[in-house]
């Protein structure tokens, strides 16, 4: 593993046994995985470059297993990561070796579906899809549509605050979630929110969400449904240049139409989709952006040739517009598919995740082709254009020698340029460790030592996922937030990286 982690804390690793039979007491029966060929599941998240198996991984089905295996861990100084399906692309979730790893895999309920106020209570291991097939019968939706939505648990998206083909109009995750039951390191549980579209008081939904199970674990999520649409349609549009597909997508957004959803790839992103999926890409052309449209069917139609005309304006070679729902669905299909598409193109890629304004796209673009070339490796751009959320995909082999660094600086200075063209490193992946190193590129230490304020309201003892978001991990007490007494620390077993 070529990046940093915190140190092991090796009289932790000592207690292994007693921790275990600790464990299996709270959550009886297969509740405890503890061998190492059990526990290769667990060593990575979707980020695979780097592996690390954890001490022993605990699988809980109730909210009171969760808060005893948290206050026990916190009263033991033992250090936790929360797990979710485990699609996190950033490494949000990788394991330590001197950690428990928390699996909320077993909380795969519905528990409640209230159309009335148009909500779904779920528990955090349910994926993001179940929750619009549960409520498809009656012509409603949950509108954030990662593209791993089919295996993403919606505690997973809250954590990483996720985004999709669809959140261009009806927003994030953090647009769509109204409350959360949440468990701190001390075992205190809380409910934050509810039913309610406003709540009164200080935004903490705002600060779980997108907290990267720093804060703490969630049990359940209550999420915000949606009416189906009466009419949707996509357009499927090509262009010889990708700078003049960008251009599109701010003309487009310029004229005041807000799309249900506008995804681009570039031509490697074509070829690879169209040969997986069959889904009557064009293959002449340099970019192709997909563009629905949703409402009332007068809109729809209106806005199809307002939006047509745009791109023959930007110089579009080819234009397609859905006629039925299949057709629509499979234009669609084939974006969903690009990431595992281009995995038969590479023997491996990096999938970058870093926003721009919608300005500075054609930009954004050219920087990427020209590191490209600085780094001689090939990049399939696929990305949700509307809202500027960019997914370069840098083929490299880690076979061969210094391929994978080369992806890695390469990656970096994308979202290096991300920043400087002024956006943010991140759009739905997180932070985890992937962009950790880079959070002094975006944000000041003054900024930096405000946000790990925060994390010690919620977790002093620094046990919640250590290791990720922070590029240096402070004690509590260096930010003002642990008295000093005679000279010695509350929790001098801190470890720092």
């Amino acid at each position: 593993m070529a990046i940093m982690m915190p140190a092991s804390d090796l009289t932790v690793l000592a207690r292994r046994e007693t921790i275990v039979a600790a464990l299996r007491a709270m959550v009886p029966g297969e509740g405890v995985i503890n061998t190492p060929a059990e526990m290769l599941p667990y060593e990575s998240d979707g980020l695979t470059a780097y592996r690390q198996p954890p001490m022993v991984v605990v699988l809980p089905d109730t909210t009171e297993q969760v808060s005893k295996v948290l206050k026990y861990c916190f009263e033991q100084g033992i250090k936790v990561v929360p797990r979710g399906s485990g699609t996190s692309l950033s490494g949000g979730a990788l394991p330590l070796k001197d950690g428990v790893l928390l699996g909320l895999g077993k909380f795969k309920r519905i528990r409640e579906i209230d159309f009335d106020n148009r909500v779904v209570v779920t528990e955090p291991g349910v994926t993001n899809l179940a929750i619009s097939q549960a409520v498809a019968h009656a012509g409603f939706y949950y509108a954030p549509d990662p593209s791993s939505q089919i295996a993403c648990s919606i505690g997973g998206n809250v954590a990483e605050n996720s985004g999709g083909v669809h959140c261009l109009k009806y927003g994030m995750t953090t647009n769509n979630v109204l409350g959360c039951e949440i468990v701190l390191m001390s075992g205190e549980i809380l409910r934050i929110g509810g039913k309610a579209a406003e709540n009164s008081g200080y935004d903490l939904m705002g600060i779980i969400t997108g907290s990267e199970g720093l804060l703490g674990v969630i049990t359940e999520v209550t999420v915000r449904i949606l009416q189906k649409p009466e009419t949707a349609r996509a357009l499927m549009v090509g262009f010889a240049e990708v700078e003049a597909a960008g251009e599109c997508v701010a003309r487009i957004i310029g004229a005041g139409i807000i799309p249900g959803g506008m995804e681009m790839m570039d031509k490697p992103a074509i070829h690879a989709a169209e040969a997986f999926v069959h889904a009557g890409y064009p293959l002449d052309v340099e970019a192709l952006l997909i563009i629905e449209l949703d409402g009332p069917s007068v809109e729809v139609d209106e806005l199809i040739g307002r939006v047509e005309a745009i791109a023959q304006g930007c110089g579009s070679v080819t234009c397609r517009i859905s006629s039925s729902e299949a057709e629509r669905n499979l234009f669609w299909a084939g974006r969903k598919a690009a990431f595992p598409a281009v995995g038969r193109i590479s023997p491996d890629y990096l999938c970058m995740d870093g926003t721009i304004p919608r300005g500075a796209l054609p930009k954004a673009l050219a920087r990427i082709r020209d590191l490209s070339a600085k780094y001689d490796l090939r990049v399939a751009n696929v990305f949700h254009a509307g809202d500027g959320n960019l997914h370069p995909l840098i083929l490299y082999d880690a076979n061969k020698p210094g391929e994978m660094e080369r992806a890695e600086a390469f990656g970096a200075d994308i979202l290096r340029a991300c920043v400087e063209f002024g956006g943010v490193l991140t759009g739905e992946h997180g932070v985890g460790i992937e962009k950790r190193d880079l959070m002094g590129e975006m944000f000041s230490e003054i900024d930096l030592n405000q946000q790990q304020r925060l994390k010690c309201a919620f977790d002093p003892q620094g046990l919640l996922n250590p290791g990720k978001v922070f590029p240096t991990l402070h004690r509590c007490a260096e930010l003002g937030r642990v008295h000093v007494h005679g000279g010695r620390l509350a929790f001098p077993d801190l470890p720092r990286f």
